[in-house]
């Protein structure tokens, strides 16, 4: 009897972890993973629009693989559209709260917005969950020791669209 409420609390806990561990295991589907990584090549040559096109075919091909979320954060990331790069890392982080690298990928893309805090909650988040000591922690740590990059803007960015009057 003395045993019955500890033996509880262990069967309960043991409950818990299995179904935790279970809902990460996804078996990627072998298409899926070819256009992911198709994607993952022409990201890194920086053709982004190639890689969008083969994360979101990989997508739709295998719509429950949080981790094209995540690849598809960081090719909006690469594109500069960091709010559509967050929306991504936060449908991965739906799937799998405890996905370090959409917090990482999400606190960077908050930092590169402007939104210094909000990538420290991201930061404590990973501390919290890898340690001080995962590379995903001090990579996202050393982007907020840099600080936000200003934006550069081109001079022809901001020119004024030249208007020819006539005078009589």
């Amino acid at each position: 009897m003395r045993f019955a409420a500890p033996a509880a609390a262990l069967a309960a806990v043991l409950a818990i972890t299995a179904s935790v561990g279970q809902g990460a295991d996804h078996v990627t589907d072998p298409r899926a993973a070819a256009l992911v990584a198709e994607g993952r090549t022409a990201l890194a040559t920086g053709d982004v629009e190639r890689a969008v096109d083969a994360f979101e075919a990989a997508l739709t091909v295998d719509p429950a693989a949080t981790a094209i979320y995540v690849e598809l954060g960081q090719a909006a990331r690469a594109n500069g559209l960091q709010g559509k790069a967050i929306r991504y890392y936060r449908a991965a982080l739906e799937r799998e709260p405890g996905n370090l690298a959409a917090l990482t990928g999400e606190g960077q893309a908050l930092l590169e917005k402007g939104a210094v805090e909000k990538a420290r909650r991201n930061l404590a988040r990973l501390q919290s969950v890898c340690g001080a000591n995962c590379a995903e922690t001090q990579a996202l740590a050393a982007a907020i020791a840099r600080g936000p990059q200003p934006r550069v803007l081109t001079a022809e960015a901001v020119m004024p669209d030249a208007v020819v009057t006539q005078k009589n």
